[in-house]
This record gives structure tokens, C-alpha cells and sequence, in this order.
């Protein structure tokens, strides 16, 4: 395997001080790209090694992501990211979502789109339908009086672990979960916010809600 180095440069400018990154071999000697000052080299170092990266964990929980009519493609992209590297099995885009074969995507995906799993529906409620009937167990992200805190996602656990996975759920950054797809859901969930805001960008709920489910299910199955 080929080990990629990096440099890190520092720009001479004493009025500009850029410390960044540059990847070694670069063909040109780099300017500071604020004020295309002269830069040198201050450190020099090998990118992580993907052979020494730990094993995979395994869980004994199934967990595939749903979209409910999410407009932004570049969320899209980070969902799929996101999904991929905790483990995701599937990936269920409905309505307006936008698919893989949009070019935009590929910017925040940055591949993952071309190994996970995914598929296309135009109509949410009706696929929530058929996910339950298949045995799934489909978990909300969203903020009203049904909610409960993630942090009471452990709790369903048990009810988790009889179905055939988990279904998380997220709907339109503006509009929310479609109130007739939020009511097949088996269990609804929000973030408690700290801040002025009362949500976070939909593809930032949905990382930590499935890096919370991961979490709470490594721990559950090293019982």
C-alpha cells in the first residue's frame, strides 16, 4: 500500500502567518492562498494508516435511514457519508429527495453513494406501510408534543433487537416529517437543543441520532 505525505507550510508573510496543509509532491511550490505570500515547510508527516485502523464492530442492531422529501442535495450527500460509515444497511429516498444520479451529490458523499445500499420512492407513507409490515421498526427524528429526548432511545432497545431493524426517519428541512408517514412511526425522538435554535441541519440530527443508536447498541451487545 502507498503511503500519501503531507506538509504542513507556514507563510512568510509575517502580516499573514497561514499555517495549512499541503499534500508532499505538490508540482508547484505553494503560495499562501490568503496572500499568495512565499510559504515553507515546517513539519512533514505520513496520512492515517487505513491497515492499522481497528476492526470493524459489529451490532446487533440493522439500522437503515429513511428521507422524507429532504430539498438539499448536498444533505443528501452527507447522509449518505454519514450512513456508510456507521454501517447502514439501506438507504430509503422518497418524494423530492434527491438520488445519486444528481452531480451535486457526489461533492459531500464523496463515494459513499456507490457503496450503499439505496433505493427510490415516491411516496413516504405508503413505503412506511410496507417497512412495517416486513417487520421494521421506523424511528422519528422530530420536534413535537410525542417526541421524547434521544436519550430515550435505549429504552426501546429490547423492542429493537425482536424487529427486523430500525428505520430512522428524517423529514424536509422546512416542512418536517409528513404528519402521515410521522404516524406509522413506532417511536418519536428529538435532540434537546442548548442554543437560540430549536433544531439542528437535518443531516446533522440524523449523524447523531445514528451514531447514538450505534453507540447505545455496541454497548448493549458488550453486556
Amino acid at each position: 500500500m502507498t503511503t500519501t505525505y503531507w506538509e504542513i507550510r507556514l507563510c512568510e508573510n509575517s502580516d499573514c502567518g497561514l499555517r495549512f496543509p499541503v499534500e508532499l509532491g505538490h508540482p508547484n511550490r505553494p503560495r499562501c492562498p490568503i496572500c499568495l505570500g512565499a510559504t515553507k515547510v515546517v513539519l512533514s508527516y505520513p496520512a492515517n494508516d487505513e491497515s492499522e485502523r481497528p476492526l470493524k464492530p459489529s451490532y446487533p442492531i440493522p439500522v437503515s435511514g429513511l428521507l422524507d422529501n429532504i430539498r438539499s442535495t448536498w444533505n443528501v450527500g452527507s447522509i449518505f457519508r454519514t450512513s456508510e460509515g456507521f454501517g447502514a444497511a439501506h438507504l430509503y429516498l422518497t418524494g423530492i429527495t434527491s438520488t445519486p444520479d444528481t452531480a451535486d451529490l457526489a461533492k459531500t458523499a464523496l463515494g459513499a453513494e456507490n457503496t450503499l445500499r439505496w433505493s427510490y420512492h415516491r411516496n413516504a407513507a405508503a413505503l412506511a406501510e410496507q417497512l412495517t409490515q416486513e417487520g421494521y421498526s421506523l424511528w422519528a427524528l422530530e420536534t413535537n408534543p410525542r417526541a421524547r429526548p434521544v436519550s430515550h432511545m435505549e429504552q426501546c432497545l429490547d423492542s429493537a433487537l425482536h424487529a427486523n431493524g430500525v428505520i430512522l426517519v428524517v423529514g424536509s428541512e422546512k416542512a418536517g416529517v409528513d404528519p402521515g408517514l410521522l404516524e406509522q412511526c413506532h417511536e418519536t425522538f428529538f435532540i434537546p437543543m442548548y442554543g437560540i435554535k430549536n433544531s439542528f441541519n437535518v443531516s446533522v440530527a440524523y449523524g447523531i441520532a445514528l451514531g447514538l443508536i450505534r453507540v447505545i447498541g455496541s454497548t448493549e451487545n458488550n453486556k
